[in-house]
C-alpha cells in the first residue's frame, strides 16, 4: 500500500514517515519534493515558482509512485503538502484510478502549534530563513483546505507526540510495527539528523 502523509508545513509529515520507516523495517519513504527540485534544477529560475503547478510534476508523482508501489514489497510513505483540491483529485485520485491502495492521512495542528513548530525546527538555522517564512504564510490556506472532508483521514497533532502519530497511522493502515519507541535522548539526535537532511 501508499501512505501518503499530508499535512501543513511544520505539522511533521517527515518525522512521521520516517519514524514508521525506522518501526517497520520493510517501509520506504518516497518523497515527491525530491521530483520538484530535479525540476527546477533543469530549468531556468524564471521558470521556477510552486513546481506543483508543474503539470509534469504531478504527472511524473503518479507515474512514479505507482512504479515504487508495484515494485516494492513493503509500504511506501509519502511525505507531501497536497491542499489544491484538483491537485490533490489529479495525483491521489489518480494514483487511485489505477489500481493504487492508496491510504490518505492529513496530519492536522492549530495555527499557532503550526507556527511554534516552524520557528523551532533546527536551532541554527538563521532566522527568518526564505523557506521557513514561506512555510508560515501557507499555514492559513493549508490549515482551511486540509479541514474538508476530502482530505480525510484527520490526525490531530497539537496533543501528540510523533510516536503517537506512528502508532495511530501504523494501528489505522493494519500495519505491524517491529522496532520499539526510542529512548527521549535518541529521539531528539534523530529528530535534529532528519531535520538536517531536510533543510533546502
Amino acid at each position: 500500500m501508499l501512505i501518503w502523509i499530508n499535512g501543513a508545513f511544520g505539522s511533521g509529515k517527515t518525522h512521521t514517515a520516517f519514524e514508521l520507516r525506522r518501526r517497520i523495517p520493510d517501509a520506504h519513504v518516497a518523497d515527491p519534493e525530491v521530483l520538484g527540485f530535479a525540476l527546477h534544477r533543469m530549468l531556468p529560475r524564471a521558470a521556477h515558482g510552486d513546481f506543483q503547478d508543474l503539470p509534469q510534476w504531478r504527472a511524473s508523482v503518479v507515474d512514479t509512485l505507482q512504479h515504487a508501489e508495484a515494485a516494492h514489497p513493503g509500504p511506501v510513505l509519502v511525505p507531501m503538502t497536497l491542499v489544491r483540491d484538483d491537485y490533490f483529485d489529479e495525483v491521489v485520485g489518480g494514483l487511485r484510478a489505477r489500481g493504487v491502495d492508496v491510504r490518505h492521512y492529513a496530519l492536522t495542528a492549530s495555527p499557532a502549534t503550526l507556527r511554534k513548530r516552524l520557528n523551532t525546527r533546527v536551532p541554527f538555522v538563521p532566522a527568518g530563513l526564505h523557506r521557513e517564512s514561506w512555510a508560515i504564510e501557507q499555514i492559513p490556506r493549508c490549515v482551511t483546505a486540509l479541514a474538508q472532508d476530502r482530505y480525510a483521514t484527520h490526525v490531530a497533532t497539537d496533543e501528540q507526540t510523533t510516536d503517537e502519530v506512528v502508532e495511530w497511522i501504523a494501528q489505522d493502515a493494519g500495519l505491524t510495527l517491529v522496532a520499539p519507541r526510542l529512548a527521549p535522548w535518541r529521539y531528539q539526535l534523530r529528530r535534529l539528523s532528519v531535520g538536517i537532511q531536510h533543510i533546502r
